[in-house]
């Protein structure tokens, strides 16, 4: 029998392979099951099309349910448009005209009127927003929800102003005397 001249080659601990085994199947589970346990559905395909008077027609693809988002601007989040029309199809999203996302700002602007701060439409549009932005991971939100513009521009009709804000109604400061 010849031997080998080479280095010897210390054998593994057992107890080593054993741990990179197990820690590398509880990653994997953990991966896994985050993913089996989002609430979250994954977005459905969709489609824009734009018509001749320059408003755009999200439709789900899956569904075959249609919103007209107009006034699409440079900063109109499709991805947005995506999660509200995919999650509500109700008369609470058709009054919105546009979602617009800048940094960990959002704004929803609808065709409701000045008069409807605080109304149960505005409301449940920002609590929308904000199930949006967890979605996406946002951990400091800023959602506002906005009338038809008019004289005074798109007045706030509900808004959450942070972490630290925990109602989407607008409120007004008291006068000072």
């Amino acid at each position: 029998m010849a031997r080998s001249r080479g280095k010897r080659r210390r054998p593994r601990s057992r107890v080593a392979e054993i741990s990179i085994g197990v820690a590398c199947l509880i990653l994997g589970g953990v991966a896994i099951g985050t993913q089996l346990l989002r609430s979250d559905p994954p977005p459905a395909p969709v489609a824009a099309t734009p018509t001749a008077t320059g408003e755009l027609h999200v439709v789900n693809t899956d569904k075959d349910d249609e919103k007209k988002v107009s006034d699409k601007s440079e900063y109109t989040s499709d991805s947005a448009v995506a999660y509200f029309n995919n999650r509500w199809a109700d008369k609470t999203n058709g009054r919105v005209t546009d979602i617009r996302a800048t940094g960990r700002y959002l704004r929803i602007y609808t065709d409701l009127p000045e008069s409807a701060n605080n109304s149960k439409t505005a409301l449940r549009l920002c609590e929308r927003g904000l199930l949006y932005l967890a979605s996406i991971g946002e951990r400091d939100p800023v959602v506002f929800v906005q009338a038809q513009f008019g004289e005074n521009g798109n007045p706030v009709l509900a808004n959450i102003l942070g972490p630290d804000d925990t109602d989407c109604r607008v409120t007004h400061p008291e006068p000072e005397a």
